[in-house]
């Protein structure tokens, strides 16, 4: 038996927002379990505290969900022993919704009237507690705080006859943001949320159905990419082949902008957009916006390097690796107090020296939260010998909070929603401080103008218009907490 892994513990003054999930499934192929267990390792970034791994070999379910990271759980020649069958599916977890315990850990998987059924889920429900409230009324009983499970229970009381009609049937009840894959003894399904929040693609490896967060889990399997899972579609996969049903009525879709800005890897291609040039053209269109007198533009490593690499071209400035990450560092712990914490940021980045020294640096950071880090990175950069420091941030200023997958603080933390650009760059103590403007990022996404009425993407975090009715307002108010505190007599096994 694979021993229980520790969780990646969260440092509280990263300044990053987390990604909700990442989800892989495989249908049909020899080795499932090690396909989708590679597939995981290309979705690692999308969630790193937890991960777990559902097979079905003709007879029976296999499953296993550990803490940690993908390489440490599922990297042992043992794995096809333990997890056979061709069929199977995985999940990379961040905890967006329920605490980081095992109990919570996906796949999740339950013994139906219809048959065994593991779900992977990436996203989060918006209507999460008023459905969980209304199940355990009815006699439910819960095995932990993830939103995840209500679907299972819903798929449970469903009354329909076949499992694809009990499945959209609890979809039809649900809420907010959502890719889901599950499988059954018979099939494999994937789904996306109608307004194509949440990302899902679907792929061929050698004539055997894969679905994935993102294009480059395909890359990783050797997958060749068939096409976006639509918005409100569900793909039902078989030894018959590939079925596509779309029981809803189609809504104009609305993709989560925040895959472009930072969530996904830049060698993916999300809703048919080049991550990597989407971040480019922000770059390019931030020194359109915002440029400024200087010697050097360098970017945060690593997710500002694409949007550095543009503003540089664009201004005809110097780009260089002023600041170097240290890819070796491993798993980062909460440090105990704010001078080791200090020490932690300088062990993840570096500066370098002989880039900063005596020059006006323009800093490009993909996008600023907390703004915790940026103060540290700021203050390294000065103490390097920079001349002046002009930060630019190629996002808009994020000022609210999100429910539909993203680990995101509440907005009474969020910096550019409690204070001015000049408070924000005294705070920062740098000479100038620009963010790219909500046009100049649908620009960047050769989306045209904004619809003001009914927008290209979900973008609520720079503009507060969010794509569905937020029914359960508790989450923000720590609602799901208090269930947590209800539930602490559980103890993981």
């Amino acid at each position: 038996m694979t021993p229980r892994l520790k969780p990646v513990s969260r440092d509280p003054d990263d300044d990053k927002p987390r990604v909700e999930c990442g989800v892989f499934g495989v249908f049909g192929a020899a080795g499932a379990a090690q396909i989708t267990a590679l597939g995981l390792h290309a979705l690692q970034h999308r969630g790193e505290e937890a991960c777990g791994i559902a097979s079905f070999d003709g007879q029976g379910f296999y499953t296993e969900r550990h803490l940690g990271h993908v390489a440490d759980a599922f990297s042992d020649p043992e794995l096809a022993e333990r997890l056979p069958g061709g069929a199977a599916i995985g999940h990379t977890r961040y905890s967006t919704a329920g605490a980081s315990v095992l109990r919570n850990v996906q796949p999740l998987f339950a013994d139906l009237e219809t048959g065994g059924v593991a779900l992977a889920h990436n996203g989060n429900l918006t209507n999460f507690l008023t459905l969980r409230d209304r199940l355990v009324s009815e006699g439910h009983i819960f095995q932990s705080t993830s939103d995840s499970e209500v679907i299972i229970h819903l798929i449970a009381k469903s009354r329909k006859a076949h499992f694809i009609d009990r499945f959209v049937d609890a979809l039809s009840q649900i809420e907010g943001g959502y890719a889901l894959v599950a499988l059954t003894n018979k099939k494999m399904i994937g789904a996306r949320d109608p307004l194509g929040i949440r990302p899902l693609v679907l792929g061929d490896l050698g004539g055997k159905p894969v679905l994935a967060s993102e294009t480059r889990a395909l890359d990783m399997v050797g997958a060749r990419f068939v096409r976006d899972v639509e918005h409100g579609e569900i793909v039902v996969i078989s030894a018959e082949g590939v079925e596509s049903l779309k029981p809803v009525p189609a809504a104009r879709a609305r993709p989560c902008v925040f895959e472009y800005v930072y969530f996904a890897m830049p060698d993916s291609v999300v809703n048919g957009r080049s991550v990597y040039e989407v971040r480019k053209r922000m770059g390019r269109r931030l020194a359109e916006e915002a440029l400024v007198d200087a010697d050097v533009v360098v970017p945060v490593p690593d997710s500002g390097v694409p949007a550095a690499l543009g503003f540089a071209q664009a201004a005809g400035l110097s780009y260089e690796m002023g600041i170097i990450r240290n890819h070796h560092l491993g798993r980062t712990f909460i440090q105990p107090n704010q001078d080791a914490r200090e020490l932690s940021v300088r062990m993840k980045h570096s500066p370098n020296r002989s880039v900063l020294a005596g020059k006006r640096v323009i800093l490009v950071d993909d996008s600023i939260v907390r703004g915790t880090t940026t103060v540290k990175v700021v203050k390294m950069v000065r103490e390097a010998g920079a001349k002046e420091v002009h930060l630019r941030s190629a996002s808009p200023a994020i000022r609210y909070p999100d429910f539909y997958g993203i680990d995101m603080p509440e907005r009474e933390h969020l910096i550019a929603a409690q204070m001015s650009i000049p408070q924000m760059a005294e705070r920062f103590g740098v000479d100038s401080l620009a963010f790219l403007s909500v046009d100049g990022l649908y620009w960047a996404l050769d989306a045209g103008e904004r619809d003001p009425v009914c927008p290209q993407f979900t973008d609520h975090y720079f503009t507060g218009d969010y794509p569905t009715r937020l029914l359960d307002r508790e989450i923000a108010e720590g609602r799901n907490e208090q269930i947590e505190r209800q539930l602490s007599f559980l103890v993981d096994a």
